[in-house]
């Protein structure tokens, strides 16, 4: 009897083992693609320009009125420029509107107000100028260069509008200048309509110019 029951045991213990080495070798089985999939190459994407904007790139501006005028700039934060043959063949500029800065005013005398009242981030007046809260950025697109003068589309408050200006362009191994001659642009076709006395008919002389005059001083580097 005792024989019998030490047999039992035997097989017992063989079909235990049996069943977990049949366990290990599925789970093995299963968990090896797990692990080759994670282990798979990312796919890198190649940039998209050959020339990235410098940071010290700015757009500068000019706003006029009857009892005077301002001026600042607007950083030119992202973009870029792709050449052939020594001339552009793509490029587009990002401009970051709440970088907007006014240069002929000095802190604690007008400076923050005027900067808050073209940002719009001063509450009441959120979209008298370029509410840089729902327009964070405006942008130019690159068309075209005839050698004198520079054609692209851009865009200010979700609005585009096809521009030229005189502009000069320098391309070497390493950088591509470009600097424009003062150009005018109407702020309305941009929705920016503030003060203007095109869209409002009893501003008498509380009325400001619609024409911004711009220079454009961008550069793209290796």
């Amino acid at each position: 009897m005792k024989k019998i029951v030490l047999n039992l045991a035997v097989i017992a213990s063989v079909a235990l083992v049996s069943c977990n080495n049949t366990n290990t070798q599925q789970n093995a089985e299963t968990t090896t693609p797990t692990t080759e999939q994670a282990t798979a190459p990312e796919t890198v994407q190649a940039p998209a320009f050959a020339y990235s904007v410098d940071p010290t790139s700015v757009v500068e501006w000019v706003g006029s009125k009857p009892a005077g005028k301002h001026n600042g700039t607007v950083n030119v934060t992202k973009g870029g420029v792709n050449v052939e043959n020594g001339a552009i063949t793509k490029a587009e500029f990002v401009l970051d509107m709440n970088t907007i800065t006014v240069l002929d005013l000095q802190a604690g005398k007008g400076k923050e107000d005027l900067e808050a009242h073209l940002k719009g981030t001063d509450p009441e007046k959120v979209d008298h100028f370029f509410n840089v809260k729902d327009f964070p950025t405006a942008s130019f697109v690159f068309k075209k260069f005839d050698g004198k003068n520079l054609t692209g589309d851009l865009t200010i408050k979700g609005k585009t509008k096809e521009v030229s200006f005189p502009a000069t362009v320098t391309v070497t191994d390493n950088e591509v200048s470009i600097v424009s001659q003062p150009f005018k642009i109407n702020r309305v076709d941009f929705g920016v309509n503030y003060g203007s006395k095109s869209v409002f008919d009893d501003l008498k002389d509380k009325f400001i110019n619609d024409d911004v005059e711009l220079v454009v001083k961008a550069k793209a580097t290796k």
